[in-house]
């Protein structure tokens, strides 16, 4: 069993992951750095909860709180076994966690599939477990879904947008749609949350393909 750069990664099984915590192992702040709002909560009534998973978090973070309509968004790690991971578990590809990026939106502004188009664009799904420069099960393509009609939705634009990569030249998409009521979300500590506000020459390893997702309204 081989995991790191050295060799092709490969998912986990749930016996190989470390056990984790039972807490979580880093505080996280009140407040987004740049939007002001809260981290953890409480989120307004009838605002969407949703998370990403898309590369490199730092970049991924800033795209989506850029976005006109989202409330707040907090890095973590989601998709895998180890309860409460720190980022050096997470790094082996042992836990089977992606770094993902929670979202909090106002629907009657920003629409589920406007996010959705943030996420295809925000980076190249079909490169498996890589992306640009970092290689691993950590920085594979995910979406997590919290109801059927979000998961349609996720696959509806994963169609669209597989139709569009393929006619520029690009693969398979293997970005993978979660249930995310399976995979828990855990909060990444202080120094990854609005990393690129507080270091904007900080680096980003993510790149969209330069495709547009067509027919978001």
């Amino acid at each position: 069993m081989v995991f790191g750069r050295s060799a092709e990664p490969r998912m986990p099984t749930a016996r190989e992951a470390p056990p984790g915590r039972d807490a979580p192992a880093y505080e996280v702040p009140e407040r987004h750095a740049a939007l002001g709002t809260a981290l953890l909560g409480p989120y307004p009534e009838g605002y969407g909860v949703a998370e990403f998973a898309l590369g490199c978090f730092w970049g991924a973070e800033r795209r989506f709180w850029q976005t006109i309509g989202v409330w707040t968004t907090l890095t973590g790690f989601q998709g895998g076994f180890t309860p409460y991971p720190v980022d050096d578990e997470v790094r082996t590809g042992l836990t089977g966690h992606a770094e993902a990026v929670r979202v909090v939106f106002d629907p009657a502004v920003v629409s589920y599939e406007r996010l959705l188009q943030v996420f295809w664009e925000g980076h190249d799904p079909t490169q498996g477990f890589r992306q640009g420069n970092d290689v691993g099960t950590h920085v594979r393509s995910l979406v997590f879904t919290r109801s059927p009609a979000r998961r349609a939705a996720a696959e509806r634009t994963r169609e669209r947008y597989q139709e569009a990569l393929s006619a520029a030249g690009y693969g398979e998409i293997t970005t993978g749609i979660l249930d995310a009521g399976r995979y828990p979300f855990y909060p990444a500590g202080a120094s990854h949350q609005q990393y690129l506000y507080r270091n904007p020459a900080g680096y980003c390893g993510s790149g969209g393909t330069g495709i547009s997702l067509p027919g978001v309204r």
